[in-house]
């Protein structure tokens, strides 16, 4: 019997674990963390919940394909929790725009809020219907073959208007000050993200097939992880990896932080793509494409979601929108980063988040991977940060949700730093290559739909292969999970097995 040896448990790397066991194949995941999923976890302090990873999840649909894949690696069925609205915005004098998800609802509350806008609101709600469609094109273009891909283009085609814009350029047509200000940060707070994408994304939310899972991150994880050991694997956690094995230029094990080795006919790496470069490796397998993908982000380039703050309340916070954009009265700077409003998750939506009749707030910021790196040399200094940051963050929140203060009982802050010691990520949650500079580029729009430039494997080194978010330059939790299956498919070619799913 053959073996594969996965690094991490993230959910490339538990769904190339399950694929792997009902392929004949005996594997082995080494994590590092005492928990499954990787960057998709969660956390309990005092009975509540923190989440650091999930905003939705595809595929609870029935009869469509990613529906489909979660039910073959046990993460369905899960409960689908509802939610009444996307992205909602504030201004300081209370001014809301509620990005409902009934369309209707959200047309008339849009012309309502901002009727000179109109013919723009229009285009956009249009966009919104012209994406739902009873054929599971999401489905297709994921998991179709070239020939389906090719089928659905026309439905791309018809949608050409829509690639041309961001959301920072579409939001530029409104002329209410809210809305111009409110749309280039809809989707995680990003203005560089293609409208078609997120015109996508909230008709899948209309459409049923996308929402949140009861429990959030580490509940859906944990699914996976539990079908994965039913089906004969292992995860030996605590385990570090600190070196990929070679002989003659094939890859045979991996050696842990506390030097003991195990060998293996193939190895996966789902753990940081450089990491797994530069240091498992030693670097020895590198071409010039695979150098570029491995150089750093600036490390005083801000980052998305570098610091999260989370309160447990005791208060019902059932009433509010699920996430909620607050824009300040002036900008203040908060973990060495200028912010002009504050990105806001709220858990009401979901009871099992916290204890009855409490709620949990998230609030993520962005900031610089060198401002944390230099203050985690100095504890004391880290420690006092993250307080004051906490503190920043309680004061502003009071304006929109009074009492807060008094309603606090726990506080929870995380950095960059907080996790790449957890989940290894040299890029916080952007543990993914430097593909492409825009997000509207051609080359994207393929890779999207045909795979046409995803990096499996390394120049000269033979049975290795990657699995996890370095694969897929995406952050959707389905196509990380999606590479496993990929990884185990090219290893069962390898070694003439019959590729199955499982029943």
């Amino acid at each position: 019997m053959n073996s594969i040896i996965i690094i991490g448990a993230g959910m490339g790397g538990l769904a190339a674990g399950i694929y792997g066991q009902c392929n004949g194949f005996k594997t082995t995941i080494f994590e590092a963390h005492h928990l499954p999923g990787g960057q998709c976890t969660s956390w309990k302090r005092k009975g509540y919940v923190f989440d650091a990873c999930l905003h939705s999840l595809n595929g609870f649909k029935p009869q469509t394909r990613v529906n489909a894949f979660w039910q073959e690696l046990g993460a369905m069925p899960c409960e689908l929790v509802e939610r009444n609205e996307f992205v909602s915005a504030v201004l300081p004098d209370g001014t809301y725009f509620h990005n409902y998800f009934d369309i209707e609802k959200l047309e008339s509350h849009l012309k309502q809020l901002s009727p000179e806008d109109a013919p723009v609101i229009d285009e956009y709600i249009d966009g919104i219907r012209s994406f739902l469609s009873e054929e599971d094109w999401f489905g297709i273009t994921n998991f179709g073959t070239f020939w389906e891909k090719l089928q659905i283009m026309p439905f791309f085609l018809s949608k050409i208007k829509y690639f041309r814009y961001t959301l920072g350029s579409f939001a530029l047509r409104f002329k209410h000050p809210l809305l111009r200000r409110a749309f280039p940060l809809i989707r995680y707070s990003e203005p560089a993200v293609p409208l078609f994408g997120y015109l996508a994304e909230y008709s899948s939310y209309t459409y049923g097939d996308t929402g949140w899972p009861r429990g959030g991150g580490l509940a859906f994880s944990r699914n996976i992880a539990d079908r994965y050991l039913e089906l004969g694997g292992e995860i030996r956690y605590r385990e570090k990896v600190v070196k990929i094995l070679t002989e003659n230029d094939r890859a045979c094990g991996i050696e842990l932080e506390d030097g003991t080795q195990h060998k293996a006919d193939f190895v996966v790496s789902n753990a940081d793509g450089r990491k797994t470069i530069l240091e498992m490796l030693g670097g020895r397998y590198m071409n010039r494409k695979v150098a570029k993908y491995c150089e750093p982000y600036s490390p005083d380039k801000d980052v998305a979601f570098s610091v999260f703050v989370c309160l447990g309340l005791k208060r019902d916070l059932s009433s509010y929108p699920s996430s909620l954009i607050i824009f300040l009265d002036q900008p203040e700077t908060i973990g060495g980063h200028d912010c002009e409003h504050l990105h806001v998750q709220i858990y009401g939506f979901d009871d099992s988040m916290a204890p009855a009749g409490k709620g949990v707030i998230k609030v993520e910021l962005s900031g610089k991977p060198s401002y944390f790196s230099r203050l985690s040399n100095d504890r004391a200094a880290y420690r006092t940060e993250k307080d004051k940051i906490a503190e920043q963050v309680i004061t502003l929140l009071e304006k929109q949700f009074p009492g807060l203060q008094e309603d606090i009982e726990v506080v929870d802050v995380s950095t960059l730093c907080t996790w790449e010691r957890y989940m290894g990520g040299t890029q916080g949650h952007n543990n993914f290559p430097n593909k492409y500079d825009d997000l509207t580029d051609i080359r994207n729009v393929l890779d999207f739909i045909f795979g046409t430039n995803r990096m499996f494997t390394l120049p000269g080194l033979n049975n290795f292969f990657f699995a996890g978010q370095w694969v897929t330059s995406m952050a959707s939790l389905f196509s990380t999970a999606m590479t496993g299956k990929t990884v185990v498919q090219k290893i069962c070619k390898q070694s003439s097995v019959s590729f199955r799913s499982p029943s």
